[in-house]
């Protein structure tokens, strides 16, 4: 029976992992037609202007990895998604229209209503008057694809729970339950302890926002939302603002009235516990930045070697390449959201412990 149990659980394995490479080939010939795609199009515009130009990565990797107010599946007249522009002037008040009119049939951006487009991004008002950006763009519309996606996950679970109540968990409860009953028993309470409750609402949504946000940025022509510094510091202000206003007398105590710590040496410890607590924050908005850049850089990167060099040889190695790093940039994914969970944590952790705990 331990044999046949083995060879079961390698059989699972050997398959968990073909199909885990056969999605990293897909993902990858599909982000190389995506390059293709934009590559062509861009050769198209010029060649109707009579102008020749060599293949730019740097444009382009950074193209897919800033926000933009447009989202472009493929080449052709339907692979482009124009989503709105909504703007507040402090001269025309609120205007809605859609980001397709910034562009004209060459693809150029171009003036609309006074307002102009910088680097396809930034939206300003020509007329020098103040203006709010309340657009949705590539990254906004994915947040709430993903939101909508958190909500049904926990609902589908929850009912789960309701219909299978003394049986074995089914179907998507069954998926997530485990991952769930992990972070509570592994991640959240150790760290946090009995009053664990309270907070593991919050820490499990971030956990599986980060997450979802992280595999949908391995999907060519998807968003980069977690390599979006500013998603990544309203994450951490989250966590911020929850750790210190849960903050007890003894984190308080520890943070002005450090105990232990000579008369005489306590303002620079004070000084030194003060930036401790803001330096929290930024350690989480640049660790999960930073991390998911580098690897939609890295990959695009060498994708890009097979149209600069022009060699089926290049393009072989880099195709090997990249099919590792995706197989790495998955397990990143699964990383990076449970090292922002753990250490948030773990922050809420040291500001709610008892002090008999310090």
């Amino acid at each position: 029976m331990r044999v046949r149990t083995m060879i079961e659980l390698s059989r699972n394995n050997t398959s968990k992992l073909l199909i885990t490479s056969f999605l990293a080939v897909v993902f990858f010939f599909m982000n190389l037609s995506v390059l293709s795609a934009q590559d062509d199009h861009s050769a198209d515009a010029q060649e109707e202007h009579g102008e020749t130009e060599e293949f730019n990565p740097g444009e382009t990797i950074v193209h897919h990895v800033l926000d933009d107010h447009i989202w472009h599946f493929f080449d052709g007249h339907y692979g482009t998604l124009y989503l709105p522009i909504i703007a507040y002037s402090s001269e025309r008040g609120l205007e809605m229209f859609s980001s397709k009119n910034f562009y004209d049939d060459h693809h150029n951006l171009v003036e609309y209503k006074g307002y102009s487009l910088e680097h396809g991004l930034s939206l300003v008002d020509n007329h020098e008057a103040s203006v709010l950006d309340l657009s949705i763009t590539k990254n906004v519309l994915t947040l709430l694809i993903i939101a909508v996606i958190l909500v049904w996950v926990f609902r589908a679970v929850a009912n789960g729970y309701k219909r299978n109540a003394g049986k074995a968990p089914k179907g998507v409860q069954a998926l997530f339950e485990p991952v769930i009953v992990y972070l509570r028993d592994e991640v959240v309470k150790p760290n946090i302890g009995d009053h664990y409750e309270k907070f593991f609402p919050y820490l499990l949504t971030l956990f599986f926002f980060i997450l979802f946000g992280n595999i949908m940025g391995l999907i060519p022509g998807a968003a980069n939302l977690s390599g979006n510094i500013a998603v990544t510091l309203v994450l951490a202000l989250f966590t911020f603002v929850i750790t210190n206003v849960s903050g007890n007398k003894g984190y308080w105590g520890h943070v002005f009235n450090p105990p232990g710590v000579p008369g005489w040496l306590k303002p620079l410890i004070i000084l030194i516990e003060i930036i401790g607590v803001f330096t929290k924050p930024i350690s989480l908005t640049i660790r999960l930045f930073v991390a998911i850049t580098a690897g939609h850089i890295v990959m695009l990167s060498l994708i890009s070697l097979a149209f600069i060099f022009g060699s089926i040889a290049v393009g072989g190695a880099s195709s090997l390449i990249v099919l590792f790093i995706s197989l790495i940039e998955v397990l990143v994914a699964f990383i990076q959201a449970y090292v922002f969970t753990l250490f948030s944590a773990l922050y809420i952790g040291m500001a709610t412990a008892k002090t008999e705990h310090h």
